[in-house]
């Protein structure tokens, strides 16, 4: 399967604190990667490299080509694109509005193309197009930084804890719409807090622990490996994301 996204040796870090150490990771063409691990371990400061946020080494390959010294403007350009756990979105300023942000680089008969394709995609957000950002509830904020992402065609997407702070029929409906983006030929590198609902999203995972890649593998499989069944896998988590894999069982079986 072609990679579409290849890091090879990724070495990270703020100032003289490094963070993360020879890190090797490829995301497969039209595939669902995840990436858990504990808090702390550095899955954030990865993606934070690979948009070129945070001083690093090593090797990033797009499609091919190495990106490793573009700045982030030119990442967004050739379709690799970030959304935040902060989700960084401007409070004073309309979801329309929010949205257009994300298509800076596009003419206008683009950005009108891609607003529509998101207002599909998030009902909610054509609902609420001229209320303020900051009116809007966790939910909403996360399909709005969802939303703007989408909004620079990405190949790419790069989604960090999407599912934090929300309720769980919201983090349902959140892990609905990452299927359907990857049944449309978006490839997904997705950090997240819920480890089991994260691996049974995606193909193939990585466990990062201390700032190094301790397990990969099919992700089904590692979703029963003992080693990550007693620190990720609690009964509790479990019972969560079983109801998030049912509904988008049969939510996207109802499209």
């Amino acid at each position: 399967m072609t990679s579409q996204l290849d890091v090879t040796s990724l070495s990270a870090g703020y100032l003289n604190k490094p963070v993360l150490q020879d890190i090797s990771l490829k995301i497969p063409s039209g595939q669902v990667v995840s990436l858990i691990g504990p808090n702390g371990a550095g899955k954030s400061t990865f993606l934070l490299a690979l948009m070129g946020l945070v001083r690093n080494q090593g090797s990033v390959v797009f499609e091919g080509s190495e990106i490793s010294s573009l700045p982030v403007q030119d990442r967004v350009r050739l379709g690799l694109s970030l959304v935040s756990e902060k989700r960084d979105l401007f409070s004073t300023m309309s979801v329309e509005d929010n949205l257009i942000l994300g298509a800076y680089a596009r003419n206008r008969a683009g950005r009108n193309q891609s607003l529509e394709e998101v207002f599909s995609i998030f009902p909610r957000l054509k609902e609420r197009r001229w209320q303020e950002a900051a009116t809007l509830s966790g939910g909403e904020r996360q399909m709005l930084a969802m939303g703007r992402a989408l909004m620079a065609k990405p190949k790419v997407l790069l989604l960090d804890e999407p599912s934090l702070g929300l309720a769980p029929m919201i983090v349902r409906e959140i892990f609905v719409i990452i299927r359907k983006l990857q049944q449309a030929g978006i490839s997904i590198l997705l950090v997240e807090q819920n480890a089991r609902a994260a691996l049974e999203v995606a193909s193939w995972g990585y466990v990062l622990e201390l700032g190094n890649i301790a397990l990969q593998g099919p992700a089904s499989e590692l979703a029963n490996n003992p080693r990550v069944l007693a620190a990720y896998l609690g009964h509790k988590s479990g019972a969560t994301s079983k109801g998030v894999e049912k509904g988008c069982q049969a939510e996207i079986a109802g499209q």
